[in-house]
This record gives C-alpha cells, sequence and structure tokens, in this order.
C-alpha cells in the first residue's frame, strides 16, 4: 500500500425530518402529532413527513391522498421553502466553524471532510457528536451523523441510529461493515437492480464481492466497476465545496388532467418565467432544454434540444419547450409538465475524475 494515498476523515451529516421538524419547531401546537408537509389533496405529494407519521408508513414524494389514509388524523402543512432556507444557512454556519470543505447535497445535509480541521480535533466521531449538539442547543433541531473513510461508507452509516444519533465505521471496521451491508443499501442500486442481484443470488456486500469484476462489467454494464470498487471500500470522491450545478428545473402538477397542446402553453409559460428566474438568480446559462412530461397514467417522458448557445432568456426557453411539445404527439392526457435547463456554463470543459484508495488505514477516529 502506498503511504501516499490520502487519508479522508469524512462527516455526513443529515436533519432529521427537516421540513417537518422546522414546522413543529416553528408551532408547538404540531409537536409529537403525525404531520405531512406538502399537499393533501388529490394532486398533492407529501414532500416530508414528521417521524409520527412515518410510523404509519407515511413518506416523502408519496401520493397526499395515500397518506391521509395509511395515517388517519393526519395534519398537512403548506411547505415554506424560504424558513427552511434561513435554517439551512445557519446550520452551515456551523459546519464552516469546523472546516472550509463542506458539501451541501440539499438544505437538510451535507458532507464535512474534517481531516484536517479548524478546531484541531484528531477525532471525526467527536467533531460530529459537537456539531449535532450545537445544531440542538443553537437552533432546536436534532440531526444525525455518519462518520467514515469516505463519502459513501458516511452516508449509509448516518441512516443507522436515526434519529438523532451517529455511528462511525472506523477503517478496520469498513470490510466487515460493506460485506454485511444488505444490497439494497448501496448508492446506485434501485428496485430493478436490486431484483436482478437477487435473480443472480447477490444478497448482501460479501456477495457482490464475490463477484469478479468481469462478471459484473458483464451483467451490470458501466456500473459493473463501481459495484466491484465500492463493496471493496473504494471511493476517492472529495468533498467538494463548490458543487458544480449540473441542472436547474421547475415543474408543475395540475388539479385536472390536460388533454390539448393548446391548454399547456399557458402553464409552459409560467414554468418557463420560473426557470429562467432560477438561472438569473444562481447567474448560469445553459444550452440544453429538456421538456418533462408526466401522463395521466404516471408514465414519463422526456424531450430535448441542445442550442449552439447559452440562454438564460424566458422567450427563448419558452420557444424551445414549445417546440419540444409539438415535436411529437402526446400519449395520454397529462397531469404534469416540467421544464429543466442542463449543459450549463458553470460546468463547461469541467471533468471529475475519481482514484482509488485503499481502505486499510490506520488513524484516530
Amino acid at each position: 500500500m502506498s503511504e501516499d494515498l490520502p487519508i479522508r476523515k469524512i462527516i455526513h451529516v443529515d436533519m432529521d425530518a427537516f421540513y417537518a421538524s422546522v414546522e413543529q419547531m416553528d408551532n408547538p401546537d404540531l409537536k409529537g402529532k403525525p404531520i405531512a408537509v406538502g399537499g393533501g389533496g388529490k394532486r398533492g405529494v407529501v414532500n416530508a413527513a414528521s417521524y409520527e407519521a412515518r410510523k404509519f408508513g407515511v413518506k416523502s414524494a408519496m401520493a397526499g391522498n395515500l397518506a391521509a389514509k395509511l395515517c388517519p388524523g393526519l395534519i398537512f402543512v403548506r411547505p415554506n421553502f424560504e424558513r427552511y432556507t434561513e435554517i439551512s444557512k445557519k446550520i452551515r454556519a456551523i459546519f464552516y466553524e469546523y472546516t472550509d470543505l463542506v458539501e451541501p447535497l440539499s438544505l437538510d445535509e451535507a458532507y464535512l471532510d474534517v481531516t484536517n480541521n479548524k478546531k484541531g480535533n484528531p477525532s471525526a466521531s467527536l467533531i460530529a457528536k459537537d456539531i449535532r449538539e450545537r445544531i440542538f442547543n443553537e437552533i432546536g433541531l436534532t440531526a444525525s451523523a455518519g462518520i467514515s473513510i469516505n463519502k459513501f461508507i458516511a452516508k449509509v452509516a448516518s441512516d443507522y441510529n436515526k434519529p438523532n444519533g451517529q455511528k462511525t465505521v472506523n477503517p478496520e471496521e469498513v470490510t466487515n461493515f460493506l460485506e454485511q451491508l444488505d444490497i439494497r443499501k448501496f448508492y446506485g442500486v434501485g428496485k430493478v437492480t436490486a431484483e436482478k442481484m437477487y435473480q443472480k443470488g447477490i444478497f448482501t456486500g460479501l456477495d457482490l464481492k464475490q463477484k469478479s469484476l468481469e462478471y459484473l462489467d458483464e451483467n451490470f454494464g458501466k456500473s459493473g466497476r463501481y459495484y466491484y470498487h465500492i463493496v471493496r471500500g473504494v471511493q476517492n470522491s472529495e468533498v467538494k465545496p463548490n458543487r458544480i450545478r449540473k441542472s436547474l428545473a421547475a415543474e408543475r402538477t395540475f388539479s385536472e388532467n390536460l388533454s390539448s397542446e393548446i391548454f399547456m402553453l399557458e402553464k409552459l409559460e409560467r414554468i418557463a418565467d420560473e426557470v429562467s428566474k432560477r438561472l438569473a438568480k444562481s447567474k448560469v446559462a445553459g444550452k440544453t432544454v429538456t421538456l418533462k412530461i408526466k401522463y395521466s397514467d404516471f408514465s414519463l417522458q422526456t424531450r430535448s434540444k441542445t442550442l449552439p448557445y447559452y440562454m438564460s432568456d424566458k422567450s427563448i426557453i419558452l420557444e424551445t419547450a414549445k417546440d419540444l411539445l409539438y415535436q411529437e404527439t402526446l400519449n395520454n392526457s397529462v397531469r404534469l409538465l416540467g421544464i429543466s435547463m442542463s449543459n450549463l456554463n458553470t460546468e463547461a470543459n469541467k471533468k471529475i475524475e475519481e482514484k482509488s484508495v485503499s481502505v486499510q488505514l490506520k488513524f484516530e477516529f
């Protein structure tokens, strides 16, 4: 093993039921009650659920009417993203007191590289504990954390002792931890891939580890190499403080299905306006416009067009989206439309390269 390989101490901090917890914090009457942030109507979708609601099977991305059936007495709360963003900024300010290597994944979770931290604390576990205590004492919310040698293991570990807990996977524990891990816990293994792995006798990390690189390449294509390395704890993806935004989007679900393109034009104009505003706020522009269409039978279709120049103007985005809408006949009535911009000028000519790193590292966690 080369001694020049990087040694990292990575923390993944994940807020507990963030949106719902903020609502319960701001409104004491909601504490201890099952709440869902989002809509409860026929077309409503749950953005987040409190732990009291999760006991009934309510979870994010679930249809509001189904959530209401699962949990009698479920309280629906309209989301307040300005408030969530405000709280998220306060949480990140705490992170930055420990390290500048903070990579936010969303408003409620982030990676921190505390290998060389501002506190001079050699223990990543103690730093995670300190951060969680400060979030609770200064903001009033609970957070969970995972600590290990790379981002993948830290993220998996943060889910082990939720809510309000943490788990450390020390270097010498990595091999055993990954071998015992349910294959569904490996990021990149969705329902379809998991079913395929089950059919091939792969149920745990150990089962996966016993497959050769050639076997995984043959059966899982480009992902095969990723599975081969990740089950061996090999991941050298750095914590990136300035994550490159890959796309920006806006979408709308309609209260009634739309059956004609003519009725969709007004909706598209509003969506294009929102996308344009978000591009301006982020100070970016893009070349590729993608139109997302979800039909009444929940089937999904996307249509894309790439222009030879960067754009952020509403009128150009709208005209391109219109062209995509009329590109071919609709399969059914439409329940959702969305527009996304990708191929942004923030990521031009930037390529991220991952290098492997051995897991048998010895240092204090």
